[in-house]
């Protein structure tokens, strides 16, 4: 049957080892969750997460994600094209600049802020520049 779902290569793994990768992917997509309510926490990379862990331990899960109406689509745009929707890009960088902004204003030593921005830039670069999705159809 072709879901358009990739193949997992490899072994699979045991029953200890689904069991690990269906607790990451349940953990991240409640963490995802949390990020749809909670303006500051990232959606996209739990849901990249869970789908790499339900790959590994359900497919029936992994499929069920890709299916999803509301978050399928930005997964499959970045499994088949590695992109990223522009307003997805925007909330990001906004994202991340109001984090820096807030952990500036609160933070009382001066090297935080420098490292983290350091860090946040080079996440929000890597975001900016990646393709915008290709509607196909």
């Amino acid at each position: 049957m072709d879901s358009g779902i990739a193949e997992t290569r490899g072994a699979r793994p045991g029953l200890i080892g689904r069991m690990l990768f269906l607790t990451i992917g349940w953990f991240a997509v409640g963490l995802a969750l949390l990020g749809v309510a909670l303006p500051l926490l990232p959606t996209t990379p739990f849901l990249l997460v869970a789908a790499w862990a339900f790959a590994k331990g359900s497919p029936r899960l992994q499929a069920w994600l890709y299916g999803h109406p509301r978050f399928g689509p930005f997964l499959t745009d970045w499994r088949d094209q590695g992109a990223i929707p522009r307003r997805a890009k925007l909330l990001a960088v906004g994202g991340m600049t109001a984090s820096w902004a807030v952990l500036t204003v609160t933070t009382a030593s001066p090297l935080v802020p420098v490292f983290a921005g350091a860090g946040m830039a080079a996440v929000a670069v890597y975001v900016a520049t990646r393709p915008e999705p290709v509607r196909r159809g």
